[in-house]
């Protein structure tokens, strides 16, 4: 009779564990050779260091020698000063720009520019203000008012100054008869002047005043203006739309109040012709 065979079990199904063992002793053994047998280039890995270290501030005094850990020693010893580092990168960079800010230099050069702009601009008005004043003056000589107006120029307008008392009797706004042919020459002299903007102003002391006409010297001073202004109109040929009333009360005194002889001054009329600079 045969005997039957008896079939081990236990180690059956983990075989390839072992075969998968072996394999990995096998691949370290032939990775450990090919390190064994390989070489590194001193001279090109000392050129590598050298260039990090002339490109990277924090390895300037580091090691050249991975083996010996110097390199990575070095490097990380010098880490503490990551932080002034670029500290001080960042501040340079900004003092830098801030030197160089072309924005900053537009800027200077746009307000130079515009400084010098307006500069040449009244320089420009002013010498067309002294030469309308010169051929006003000469024609007031001519027409024996000039001891009535006064006169006087800046860079925007000639300004021609009548005694409120001159045109008005006290407290009133119609022009008195008398000052009618003063002002029929101020016409004349005005219409020379057409293309220009042309200002009325009228001027009060400072006492109050309130009758049943004007309530306050601020609606005498303008119904003053308007007079001049309305009279002047009638006798010319301006253009309406190029003379204006203002009526400025008692708040642009030239003279002291508490005096008889600066009230005086400070109740008048202003007309002021402005330059071509001015007009528009």
């Amino acid at each position: 009779m045969a005997k039957r065979k008896v079939e081990e079990s236990g180690g059956g199904e983990a075989s390839w564990l072992n075969t998968f063992a072996d394999l990995m002793n096998l691949l370290l053994c032939f990775f450990v050779l090919l390190f064994a047998m390989s070489t590194v280039d001193a001279d090109k890995w000392e050129q590598l260091i050298t260039s990090m270290q002339s490109s990277f501030s924090i390895l300037s005094s580091g090691g050249s020698t991975v083996g010996e850990g110097m390199m990575i020693a070095s490097g990380v010893s010098q880490l503490e000063f990551l932080d002034e580092y670029y500290r001080e990168e960042s501040n340079s960079s900004d003092k830098d720009t801030d030197e160089q800010d072309p924005m900053d230099d537009m800027e200077t050069n746009g307000e130079e520019g515009a400084e010098a702009l307006k500069e040449e601009f009244e320089e420009a008005g002013l010498k067309e203000s002294e030469e309308m004043a010169e051929q006003i003056e000469q024609i007031m000589t001519e027409q024996k008012i000039g001891d009535q107006v006064e006169l006087d120029v800046n860079a925007q307008f000639v300004r021609l100054t009548l005694s409120g008392a001159l045109l008005f009797d006290s407290a009133q706004s119609q022009i008195r008869e008398d000052a009618l042919p003063l002002v029929d020459k101020l016409s004349l002299i005005l219409e020379k002047y057409n293309s220009n903007l042309i200002d009325i102003e009228g001027h009060t002391d400072n006492v109050p005043i309130h009758n049943d006409k004007y309530e306050s010297n601020d609606l005498l001073s303008a119904y003053r203006a308007f007079a001049v202004k309305d009279y002047i109109l009638g006798k010319s040929a301006l253009d309406a739309g190029k003379i204006y009333a203002t009526g400025c009360g008692e708040y642009n005194p030239v003279a002291d109040n508490s005096t008889p002889e600066g009230r005086a001054r400070n109740r008048r009329v202003e007309i002021k012709i402005y330059n071509s600079y001015n007009s528009n």
